[in-house]
């Protein structure tokens, strides 16, 4: 049976932990390394409900992309999720920007894929910690037609968009609030940027920058980690369950 330390080393090979952000607190955040694991259970984030769905299905480890402890925690009660996760033995393993930059089953890799992009490639840039990749639609697009392809592949109930001046062929993209690269995507010949969410000043950027640019939902450029790592994780670790949750969901609806 892998322990919690085996699927950390699976993991690291592919998505080095020591490559996360320095703002980053990826890692083993609760839990004991040498904890055999029966089930684990993919989430986005570690909220109360998913631990209850953890413990529900007697997983004993959450693999999450964003940490459960992210700011140094002067206190911990009943209805953290933390607490909750000692409280019921389960262990919490945060792969967070380290699975961003990863080519080999990152998050953005799986966003890549999951619009059907090939030639799926990380954008090095020099000097600057940056999670930018790029890749290729098949065939070319208006660019209100790439932002209804992005709205339907990732399942959003909406985008947000600026079409740009010529179609959509080369498409660079940035999971979660990557609304700060899209000057670096137009320096390097995009014809589509594609995020999670951007600010007021960043979408003013947007619009003057001649390229079609989407903002498709944090939550939903992101929660395509799960299937795609899950399925890299369970031809592994075999006798591992890996499930997927389905507890979580964006944290705020819209009228």
């Amino acid at each position: 049976m892998a322990r919690i330390c085996d699927i950390y080393d699976i993991i690291d090979a592919a998505a080095p932990f020591a490559t996360a952000l320095g703002f980053d607190n990826s890692g083993l955040l609760v839990g004991d390394p040498n904890q055999e694991v029966t089930r684990a259970l993919l989430a986005l984030d570690i909220t109360p409900g998913v631990v209850a769905e953890a413990a529900a299905m007697n997983a004993n480890l959450i693999l999450s992309h964003h940490p459960v402890i992210f700011h140094p925690v002067k206190s911990l009660g009943p209805r953290d999720a933390a607490y909750q996760l000692a409280r019921n033995r389960i262990a919490a393993l945060c792969c967070h920007t380290n699975l961003d930059l990863s080519p080999v089953c990152g998050v953005n890799v799986a966003l890549g894929s999951k619009l059907g992009l090939k030639n799926i490639r990380r954008e090095d840039v020099f000097g600057e910690e940056c999670v930018l990749f790029s890749g290729e639609l098949e065939e070319p697009l208006a660019g209100e037609a790439f932002a209804a392809l992005a709205k339907e592949k990732l399942g959003a109930p909406g985008v947000k968009f600026c079409a740009g001046d010529r179609e959509v062929k080369k498409v660079f993209f940035c999971s979660g609030a990557g609304g700060e690269y899209v000057h670096l995507a137009a320096c390097r010949g995009a014809d589509a940027y594609l995020t999670g969410e951007m600010k007021h000043h960043e979408e003013l950027e947007a619009a003057a920058s001649r390229l079609t640019v989407v903002a498709a939902g944090h939550y939903h450029t992101e929660k395509v980690f799960a299937e795609f790592l899950a399925s890299y994780l369970r031809k592994r670790v075999p006798d591992t369950a890996f499930l997927l949750s389905q507890t979580e969901g964006a944290p705020m609806g819209a009228l």
